[in-house]
């Protein structure tokens, strides 16, 4: 699939994908002077670019490894939508630590581009979930853990030396 892209401004720089395999595309900071983003806060980086995206799907933003690895900066906002033809900008969270500093050319995040499914949502009443059954799951209400807990599965225990 090819999609188009617009740049705001000559000068920055074209989404790039470091190995044919990889799932998304690198997108770069596009800014006139550094930001520091602070321990617990964020910043909206902007990128300069703006993607016509095919009804049927979506570009989801995510983080880069690196970033969040190295740098515990992680993406907020994630899911560009087919209607949106406006500059992409990036909000980033420092969840660290320490300051980050983010200079114009940086890699910020990648984008994903991802197929959606049109659905609609229809009200059941409590209890009444699955009446019609849509999954071969039969999960119930549980909620995190709640799978290996029910099942009383222990991935690791049952692993010869626990695990490790």
């Amino acid at each position: 699939m090819i999609i188009e892209f617009t740049k705001e401004h000559p000068g920055i720089l074209t989404p790039t994908r470091a190995n044919p395999s990889d799932a998304g595309l690198d997108i770069y900071a596009d800014l006139l002077e550094s930001v520091t983003i602070e321990p617990g806060d964020n910043a909206v980086i902007p990128t300069g670019l703006a993607f016509a995206i095919p009804h049927g799907y979506m570009l989801q933003v995510c983080n880069r490894s690196s970033m969040g690895a190295k740098r515990s900066l992680i993406v907020g906002a994630h899911i560009i939508d087919s209607g949106y033809d406006g500059e992409v900008f990036i909000d980033l969270h420092n969840i660290g630590n320490e300051s980050q500093e983010i200079s114009n050319y940086n890699k910020i995040a990648q984008v994903v581009m991802v197929p959606v499914v049109s659905f609609r949502a229809r009200q059941a009443s409590k209890g009444e979930l699955y009446r019609h059954p849509i999954t071969i799951s039969d999960r119930g209400h549980g909620a995190l853990g709640s799978t290996d807990a029910s099942n009383n599965i222990h991935p690791l225990n049952d692993m010869p030396g626990g695990g490790f």
